[in-house]
C-alpha cells in the first residue's frame, strides 16, 4: 500500500510515506512553521520513495483535535493534494494516533489519550484496543475502538477508569495535575507512522474521504483566549 500520512495538531511536524513495506519519515519542529514546510517535505519525501502523488491509495491526514492553525493547516494541505490529484484522504484523530503509538511502543491496550488543549484545558478520550486476530500478531488483525465522547475539560478533572495508562503531550504541560494517578504515564505526540499503522484498519472500515469531505475536529468552539483572558492568566501565574 503506498500512504502519505502528516500530523500538524501539536508543535511538532511529523510526516511520513510508505512505499509498500518501506517508509520515510520527517519530524521536526512545527507550530507556526509547519504552513510553509508541510508541502516542501511532502514532496521531498515523495520524491526519496519514488511516488507520485497519483501512485497513492490515501491522503492520511491529522484531523484533529489540536491546535487551530495547526489543524486548518493540515486540512488545507490534505483538501489540496487530493483536489489535485483525485487520490482520496482518510482522516485520523489525534488522540487515536497517540493511543496507536502508546501501544506500539509500550504494548498498551487500554489508553486514555491526553492533549494539551492550551486555555489551561486537555482534550481526552479513552481508546480500548480489541483484537480480530490473535494477540500479538502485527497491527492490522485487531482495531482501536473509543469508549467515549473526546471532551475539553481542566486536567484536574480528568477520571482514569481502572486499568487505562495515561498517553500525550498533556502529562509534561501540566505534571501537577496528573500525578496523583499511579497509572503509567508515557509521553507522546500524534505521529505520522502511527497513523500509516492506523491506516490499513480505517480504510477496511469505510473511513475514506473524498477532497470535499476534507475538515478539521473541532472539540470546542471557542478556540482563543481574548487579551483580557490572558492578562488574567498571567496575573493568576504572578500570584
Amino acid at each position: 500500500m503506498n500512504l502519505l500520512a502528516f500530523d500538524t495538531s501539536t508543535d511538532m511536524l511529523s510526516i511520513a510515506v510508505q512505499a509498500g513495506d518501506q517508509i520515510w519519515q520527517v519530524q521536526q519542529a512545527g507550530g507556526a512553521q509547519s504552513s510553509k514546510t508541510l508541502l516542501p517535505q511532502v514532496l521531498e519525501l515523495l520524491q526519496q520513495a519514488g511516488l507520485e502523488l497519483a501512485h497513492l491509495n490515501a491522503i492520511v491526514y491529522g484531523c484533529g483535535p489540536g491546535a487551530f492553525t495547526g489543524l486548518r493547516t493540515s486540512c488545507a494541505a490534505a483538501q489540496g493534494l487530493a483536489w489535485g490529484s483525485g487520490v482520496p484522504t482518510l482522516p485520523v484523530d489525534s488522540l487515536q494516533a497517540i493511543a496507536e503509538l502508546a501501544r506500539a511502543e509500550h504494548g498498551a491496550e487500554r489508553v486514555m489519550a491526553v492533549l494539551d488543549a492550551r486555555m489551561q484545558e486537555v482534550y481526552v478520550a479513552p481508546y480500548r484496543w480489541h483484537w480480530t486476530g490473535q494477540p500479538g500478531q502485527e497491527a492490522g488483525t485487531g482495531h482501536w475502538q473509543r469508549e467515549a465522547e473526546i471532551l475539553a475539560l481542566p486536567p484536574h478533572a480528568l477520571q482514569l477508569p481502572p486499568g487505562y495508562v495515561l498517553a500525550g503531550n498533556a502529562l509534561t504541560a501540566y505534571p501537577e495535575a496528573f500525578a496523583h494517578h499511579t497509572a503509567p504515564h508515557y509521553h507522546a505526540r500524534p505521529t505520522a507512522q502511527a497513523m500509516l499503522r492506523l491506516a490499513p484498519m480505517l480504510i477496511a472500515r469505510n473511513g475514506l474521504q473524498t477532497a470535499m469531505d476534507v475538515a478539521p475536529l473541532y472539540i470546542r468552539d471557542k478556540v482563543a483566549q481574548t487579551t483580557q483572558e490572558r492578562l488574567q492568566t498571567r496575573l493568576r501565574g504572578q500570584s
